[in-house]
């Protein structure tokens, strides 16, 4: 298990520095309505972007690496505490400063993960059909009419559901490169699952940038969360096998409720304060 919780921690580092870089050159642009699909494009013309880009792909394949050894609970938890990463390197990055209470946050998913990684067991050995591989990419093309709806709400419901829909295809890339176990040229082009894996990527980021370019940098990070990692590590036990140790499913519980909660009292992060 700790291989698999390393590479985790070392995918949630690079998502969490990356997402620092990306929300410097994402803040650069010009305000836009809808989901503006070139804003990807015009962001890819600025360093700090493309440098956010680099490590996206550094992370991505550190935690296709832990999902092949480490339950999908442990590895999106981990990739949740990617948040705390995000705090610190803005401090000297974006020039933030970290209260009382992210400490505490940042303190409070350290010990969650510290708990998941001691209780966590192997992955799951279930094998997964056809039909769920085909399910994967439904799962995209209804996210993908989810988030042009999301981007055409006003408001902070609009950012909230543009999040949700970016950590929901986050989560279909994560059980996708969690069933490719043939990674050979010629079984990827006829797997559901690899092209699961490259639109519901594309599709995530499309929402998530277009969440953070509107500003409600909160409700988005909080929609993200919560899709990336509650069902994702759902299916994962339903489906897929995952489990714990030997009696301690609740230590498991446990960690796993208490890196979340800090990660939501990230979210906050940035914010001016109010006491």
């Amino acid at each position: 298990m700790a291989p698999g919780l390393l590479f985790a921690l070392l995918s949630a580092v690079c998502y969490g520095v990356a997402s620092v870089l990306q929300a410097r050159a994402a803040g650069a642009e010009s305000a836009s309505t809808g989901v503006d699909a070139g804003l990807l494009f015009r962001l890819m013309r600025r360093p700090w972007f493309l440098g956010g880009l680099l490590l996206d792909g550094g992370g991505f394949a550190a935690q296709f690496a832990a999902l092949r050894i480490a339950p999908v609970f442990l590895v999106q938890a981990a990739l949740a505490a990617s948040l705390a990463v995000t705090a610190l390197v803005a401090v000297p990055l974006l020039g933030l400063r970290l209260r009382g209470r992210e400490w505490a946050a940042i303190a409070a998913v350290t010990a969650g993960l510290a708990a998941l990684g001691l209780s966590a067991g192997p992955e799951g050995a279930v094998a997964a059909g056809t039909a769920f591989r085909w399910v994967l990419l439904a799962a995209v093309a209804v996210l993908g009419a989810l988030g042009m709806a999301a981007g055409r709400l006003p408001g902070s419901a609009g950012s909230a559901l543009l999040g949700l829909c970016g950590g929901l295809g986050f989560g279909v890339v994560a059980l996708a490169a969690r069933v490719l176990t043939d990674l050979s040229p010629g079984h990827l082009v006829r797997d559901p699952a690899g092209y699961a894996l490259l639109a519901g990527g594309v599709l995530a980021f499309v929402f998530y940038a277009n969440g953070l370019h509107r500003g409600a940098v909160t409700v988005v990070t909080a929609g993200l969360v919560i899709g990336e990692t509650l069902i994702p590590s759902a299916v994962g036990v339903l489906v897929l096998g995952d489990h714990t140790r030997a009696g301690l499913a609740p230590l498991a519980v446990a960690g796993f409720a208490v890196a979340l909660l800090g990660a939501f009292g990230l979210t906050r992060f940035g914010e001016p304060a109010t006491d």
